[in-house]
């Protein structure tokens, strides 16, 4: 009988319209995700009303590949011009912006993309497997344990996120403070708006995210270079990057602790609802750092960190379709997106979707794992088109992409206040990045500071009685003990390295 569904479910996938859509959706995910200010989210957005005219299985399937290539897509400005589109390919700039310096961006490329693949693929089965018996466990989570999970993400990101966990976790607080401005979410009292009915809706995370990591890393290059305090080193490493083009498939799967670390990571954290792709993406790179025999050459080239960020933050794309199908709750604004298509195809997601419509979910499984096949052609195949950038000089490059970010905060709300935000934030980033301060912590700070405050407000009014009732729940206490230990060990090598240097 199973075997009949899974021929029956392949058979829907590998439908000719079914596969033109699918890597249709994959191009225009690459391309709009490597577009600093846009981003497989926004693609989503813009696609769904013409997927009204599709079938079900197409539709869905189509959008899913849109997200597939758009979130591969991050890593192409991040490792070419080390300005990251999105929060989650800042840390795939860390090492892979040094790898293209020194004429090894196509073997970047091909990390990153080998990578995603990897990542989706596992994510993929890992989705099939799990998505009905994930149901019971995901109803475990509440206010407690993901006010505890926060907080140990943020201890784990500060200590990783430069050489200062201070100065990481005061970058972070800042964030956090900055996703506190707009309407209280409990009783709906403007928060330092200064009356301001621009910020009654909170800051722009597009504006934030853009200005702050994007624009701000492509004026510094700029002015480095009309100051001449750089040369224009894509250039001068035409002839380093034709003889690093190989990436050997024994020298790749020779990494594969990191490759299944970074996809079981990344697939963790796409099940719950709400943590989102970019956390997936440092707790990898935190992972593969700690575990590495090597961890002095992170931030400085290593494979072992594009590898551990591209494979979570692949991962995220299946994954977090466990909770979509399984309880009818998204993982995150993509997933929601795709429960609006479903909608609009007559499927209402939940308990019983796979009960009243197998037949279209198997085929959507199905359509993943083909998805996958075709990203990699895909994305391959579009390397040697992408490498052609870092062989202009970057005077060239910046300035179309300097107008990039401002038109892609501009369009979508076309607000001249969003890119006056945004022009704020390039500011505040430039200044941080001269002072040695992380600004990604300081983006993750905000991503994640309203889900922050909304748990940890929602886990005092629970246990207001007797705080101590916090500790019934052995995930949070497992969790609040991790972040006490992170916190300790980066308080003792602190005090360790200025005994050293005293």
């Amino acid at each position: 009988m199973m075997q009949d569904i899974v021929l029956h479910a392949f058979a829907a996938a590998i439908q000719p319209m079914n596969l033109i859509f699918i890597a249709f959706g994959i191009f225009l995910g690459i391309v709009i995700g490597a577009l600093p200010g846009l981003g497989s989210v926004t693609a989503m957005a813009v696609l769904i009303p013409l997927t009204f005219y599709m079938s079900p299985l197409t539709a869905i399937a189509f959008l899913v590949g849109v997200n597939k290539g758009g979130t591969s897509g991050g890593a192409v400005p991040a490792i070419l011009l080390n300005s990251p589109g999105t929060p989650e390919s800042a840390a795939t700039a860390w090492d892979g912006y040094p790898m293209a310096r020194r004429g090894e961006a196509f073997r970047a490329l091909k990390f990153a993309l080998f990578s995603s693949v990897t990542g989706d693929t596992i994510s993929d089965l890992l989705l099939i497997v799990l998505v009905v018996p994930f149901a019971a466990f995901a109803l475990q989570f509440g206010p407690v344990e993901y006010t505890a999970v926060l907080l140990f993400s943020f201890a784990l990101i500060a200590g990783i996120a430069g050489d200062s966990p201070l100065k990481s976790g005061m970058a972070i607080f800042i964030g956090i403070f900055l996703a506190t401005v707009g309407l209280d979410p409990v009783s709906s009292t403007p928060r330092f708006t200064f009356g301001r009915i621009e910020l009654y809706d909170g800051l722009s995370l597009a504006a934030l995210a853009i200005g702050a990591l994007a624009l701000s890393s492509v004026v510094m290059q700029i002015s480095d270079l009309a100051t001449r305090r750089v040369v224009d080193d894509f250039a001068a490493n035409q002839a380093v990057d034709k003889q690093d083009r190989k990436l050997p498939a024994r020298e790749f799967f020779s990494y594969w602790r990191t490759l299944i670390r970074g996809a079981l990571i990344g697939s963790l954290v796409g099940m719950l609802p709400g943590l989102g792709v970019t956390l997936a993406s440092f707790m990898s790179y935190a992972a593969a750092r700690r575990s590495s025999k090597h961890k002095e050459k992170f931030g400085h080239g290593e494979p072992e960190g594009i590898i551990a960020t591209e494979s979570a933050n692949s991962a995220v794309v299946g994954s977090n379709l466990i909770p979509t199908i399984a309880l009818g709750i998204p993982g995150n604004i993509a997933a929601a997106l795709l429960i609006g298509a479903l909608m609009m195809h007559g499927v209402v997601p939940g308990p019983f979707m796979l009960q009243m419509h197998g037949e279209l979910i198997y085929g959507l499984f199905a359509s993943m794992i083909v998805a996958n096949l075709l990203h990699l052609l895909i994305g391959r195949a579009g390397l040697s088109l992408w490498i052609l950038f870092a062989r202009v000089p970057r005077r060239i490059i910046l300035p179309p992409v300097l107008m990039l970010c401002i038109f892609g905060i501009y369009l979508p709300s076309q607000s001249l206040w969003d890119v006056g935000v945004m022009l704020a934030f390039a500011g505040m980033g430039i200044l941080f990045t001269r002072v040695g301060i992380s600004v990604v912590c300081t983006v993750i700070g905000f991503l994640l500071g309203e889900m922050f405050e909304t748990s940890l407000r929602q886990s005092l009014l629970l246990f207001q009685v007797d705080g101590l009732s916090i500790l019934a729940s052995p995930i949070a206490g497992i969790f609040l003990l991790l972040t006490i230990m992170i916190v300790a060990r980066a308080l003792w090598r602190g005090s360790r390295k200025k005994a050293t240097t005293a």
